[in-house]
């Protein structure tokens, strides 16, 4: 088997979060992947079975998705061609090439790059990588469960994400199951705006939104894939699917970046908003969730929940005009946060 192109990131603990939230939490650092997130598990391993031929590679992203496909072709000596909308930052542009990316730009939405994007794979021959929609992605990013799963003594109370076309949602639902973890109910974050998720499950079927409106670009799929659906509707793992305006999302990047020194996005800042906002405590109070009492610091008996929060180079571009900023510049992509909670 070939190896890998992702590492095995560490986790850490979060002083100030676990002081928070009264119980202690860890951070699983996707940051320090080669690409700088959770997307190169999943691009990579489909890169791996079907681009070893290839004459090139095409995938639509904005962001994450393309610099991986880029750091992948690039390191598989194959020709890599990525299809951005015109909200990506200049920024992004200049590191998809600094990879030896070509970037087409299209569009204004992600949706309008991926129709480039699949028009450029059938008249050029090249392999698509989609960013989210298929079975080998889901399975590269279900590593991410795996390696929680070697680090915890304890299986998740629940695992807290945000979600875009919701390829992370998939990846995590089938590490879930992979390790026996379907009794670990998921709570999938988005943005008023950004919320094709929580629109199909609320209508129970697939829903087009008629434009982004959120500022978290990140998770600015029109529609979400298939399979996350059809996962909040088979009731083999518990979905909860719960919004938060740019605002609250907004306020926990603020916030996360004074206790952490970590700087994030709206996309990364949807999931922490959980937390922020005390969506999470109003979970608990309605039993939707395990309740979390005070720290105790001698219990041989926990609990824990993962918060899988997705970060993205997007928007960086807006806090390095912020001088203040410029100190922390930890371009952390995704986090996955373990909260411990005693019984």
């Amino acid at each position: 088997m070939a190896r890998p192109f992702h590492l095995n990131t560490p986790l850490l603990e979060s002083v100030s979060m676990t002081q928070r939230v009264g119980t202690p939490v860890f951070l699983k650092m996707e940051n320090s992947q080669p690409s700088g997130s959770f997307k190169i598990r999943g691009i990579g391993h489909l890169c791996q079975q079907l681009a070893k031929d290839s004459k090139g590679v095409v995938c639509s992203s904005g962001g994450n998705a393309g610099m991986a496909a880029a750091y992948v072709a690039r390191k598989m000596c194959v020709p890599a061609t990525i299809v951005v909308p015109s909200s990506t930052p200049q920024l992004v542009v200049q590191r998809l090439r600094d990879q030896g990316a070509t970037v087409n730009i299209t569009g204004k939405v992600w949706d309008d790059a991926n129709t480039e994007a699949l028009r450029l794979a059938e008249t050029e021959g090249l392999t698509y990588v989609p960013p989210f929609d298929h079975p080998l992605l889901w399975q590269g990013h279900s590593s991410v469960i795996s390696e929680v799963a070697a680090s915890l003594e304890e299986k998740p109370g629940a695992v807290l994400l945000s979600v875009g076309g919701g390829g992370l949602l998939c990846g995590v639902i089938q590490g879930l199951k992979d390790v026996g973890w379907t009794d670990v109910p998921v709570i999938a974050m988005e943005t008023v705006g950004a919320d094709c998720f929580s629109a199909a499950v609320k209508a129970g079927r697939l829903v087009t939104l008629d434009d982004i409106t959120s500022e978290a670009k990140c998770l600015g799929a029109k529609t979400v894939c298939r399979k996350a659906f059809e996962f909040s509707q088979s009731g083999e793992i518990s979905i909860i699917s719960e919004l938060v305006t740019d605002q609250q999302a907004l306020s926990a990047v603020e916030t996360f970046l004074d206790e952490e020194r970590v700087l994030v996005e709206m996309a990364c800042g949807a999931a922490l908003a959980a937390v922020y906002s005390g969506l999470v405590h109003r979970l608990q109070d309605e039993g939707m969730l395990w309740s979390l009492p005070h720290l105790q610091k001698h219990s041989s008996t926990t609990q824990t929940l993962t918060l899988c929060v997705r970060l993205d180079l997007g928007d960086i571009t807006i806090w390095f005009r912020n001088p203040a900023c410029l100190f922390f510049l930890v371009a952390a992509l995704l986090l996955c946060v373990v909260l411990y909670c005693t019984l």
